[in-house]
């Protein structure tokens, strides 16, 4: 009766394990990647100092992965002034997007020959919270 109880145990462990697994998927960086980095409340602090804890971003980053430790922990690149390890486990780390696309920071030429419109052909008046609205 005991083992028949076990095995009907094991079993049922082994379906929830799966079922679970099916939702999981297994990241992995190299040394050079950039990564977002997602910290507790009462580390943020230590990282980046905010007046308002709820208000604060959920991921931190992005940071260069410097060194891979074991199969699952990653050493990060932190800024000197905090004060915390720089190794964590791989489910805090989210791949930081790569910078193929370049922001420019001056905005483009715009010609001074835009068209203008000659005369207004019709118009629509709309009814908002007791006033007319064009």
């Amino acid at each position: 009766m005991m083992v028949s109880v076990c095995q009907h145990l094991h079993r049922a462990q082994q379906r929830m394990k799966a079922q679970a697994d099916m939702s999981r998927s297994e990241q992995t960086f190299v040394v050079g990647d950039f990564v977002y980095l997602k910290l507790q409340p009462y580390v943020q602090s230590s990282l980046v100092p905010q007046a308002h804890q709820k208000l604060s971003f959920r991921y931190f980053g992005p940071y260069k992965v410097i060194d891979c430790i074991g199969s699952v922990a990653y050493k990060l690149e932190l800024p000197p002034s905090s004060s915390i390890h720089p190794v964590f486990h791989v489910s805090l780390l989210k791949p930081a997007p790569s910078t193929k696309y370049i922001v420019s920071p001056s905005l483009p030429n715009i010609d001074d020959n835009l068209q203008v419109p000659k005369a207004v052909l019709q118009r629509r008046l709309q009814n908002q919270h007791e006033a007319s609205v064009p």
